[in-house]
């Protein structure tokens, strides 16, 4: 086919149009946003804007953004402060979940090892969904920090982080969540889930790729992760990507004002997907919470079927998918992710995530429909792997 079907907005979105166009306008809004003069001045005041955009998404207050780079260096920078914090608060626990992020695992695997921090990693259900009961038992360790990301970026699942924080709280505890796969597709409202922390990236939402932001609720306690100059407060030193954190303000203001066509449109493409592939191909398993779920995520595991080779199937057929975290891709590890849900090794590596955005077609889905099915018995006629 002349036209590629891209199916990997979990991973990234291309710019809209419109923000596009903006951000080209922008490129020429060079000057230094720090700088006293008339040009820096209004390179400053679109900074501004585009804060009280992004602030708007999630619901909080402009002051409470912080521009960073994106999701992971956010992350970063919330768990480099506990390294700080745990001396002063004399408490050394930190607990998150078994399907975080990888930056999230990553950064609490170094408080561990660099700095004692103990970190308690609480189990998942078959859908992904946090376990009350192991939750609950590790705040009575009075943690430091509970990190528990909104949604899941290879299955979809969506936490109840009200709920979550609220308990957090009340056991002493500070409360991050990394909302990068949930900003734009569901709504966000920190203040009303009462979050110290939160974590966003503007690639997710068809803006440029770079910038990213990090909510801190005022008087939490933060470090600088990149320390040199007063920008941002003093919390994030370096000259202003101007431009981009423009971009990123226009991006999240249409995610804003889009949300439920997004939603509705998005799901209405998943769930023909999902059933049609159900109907078409024999012993697949549906991955992550049937309703709790982000409209646009799907993933499917393939029994008898190996996920590299399905993928590379469906990009011969003009077809981008991911076979889970795109961050991690290069790993021949099974998903830390879907292994957490109990898929065991060979069925998390038979696993695929479609994942839509506001450009695809229900013609896209057809012609998945349509070409998809004989791959996956091809692979399981050629495959030692018998599927169960």
């Amino acid at each position: 086919m002349s036209k590629r079907i891209y199916l990997d907005y979990n991973a990234t979105t291309p710019l809209s149009p419109e923000v596009r166009d903006f951000y080209v306008k922008e490129l020429d809004r060079y000057a230094n946003g720090s700088s006293l003069h008339e040009d820096g001045r209004l390179a400053a005041k679109d900074i501004e804007t585009a804060r009280a955009q992004v602030a708007a998404l999630a619901h909080v207050q402009s002051e409470e953004i912080i521009f960073t780079s994106g999701g992971s260096e956010s992350n970063n920078t919330v768990f480099n402060t506990m390294a700080e914090l745990a001396k002063k608060k004399g408490r050394s626990v930190i607990v998150t979940t078994q399907i975080e992020h990888p930056c999230v695992m990553e950064s609490s695997k170094r408080l561990a090892s660099q700095f004692g921090l103990e970190v308690i990693y609480v189990p998942v259900d078959e859908y992904g969904v946090v376990r009350d009961r192991e939750f609950d038992a590790a705040l009575l360790k009075q943690p430091l920090l509970v990190s528990v990301m909104t949604a899941n970026n290879e299955i979809g699942t969506i936490q109840h982080i009200k709920s979550l924080c609220s308990r957090a709280h009340a056991a002493g505890a500070l409360f991050h969540t990394d909302a990068v796969q949930a900003a734009g597709k569901i709504p966000i409202d920190l203040a009303d889930w009462d979050v110290d922390y939160a974590t966003f990236s503007c690639h997710k939402i068809y803006g440029p790729k770079g910038v990213g932001a990090l909510f801190v609720k005022k008087n939490a306690p933060l470090e600088p992760f990149i320390r040199g100059g007063h920008q941002e407060h003093g919390f994030r030193a370096g000259t202003y990507n101007g431009p981009a954190i423009a971009a990123y303000g226009l991006a999240a203001e249409l995610a804003l004002k889009g949300l439920d066509s997004y939603a509705a449109h998005t799901k209405a493409l998943r769930t023909k997907l999902r059933d049609g592939l159900m109907a078409r191909i024999p012993n697949i398993r549906i991955n992550g919470h049937p309703e709790q779920v982000l409209p646009n995520t799907l993933d499917v595991s393939f029994p008898g079927a190996e996920g590299e080779a399905i993928l590379l199937h469906l990009d011969l057929l003009g077809v981008d998918v991911s076979t889970g975290s795109a961050c991690a891709s290069g790993s021949l590890e099974p998903s830390h992710v879907l292994m957490a849900i109990g898929l065991g090794p060979e069925l998390a590596h038979g696993s695929i995530r479609f994942s839509f955005g506001k450009y695809n077609t229900e013609a896209d889905v057809d012609y998945i429909l349509d070409k998809f099915p004989p791959v996956i018995e091809n692979l399981r006629r050629m495959s030692t792997v018998k599927a169960q």
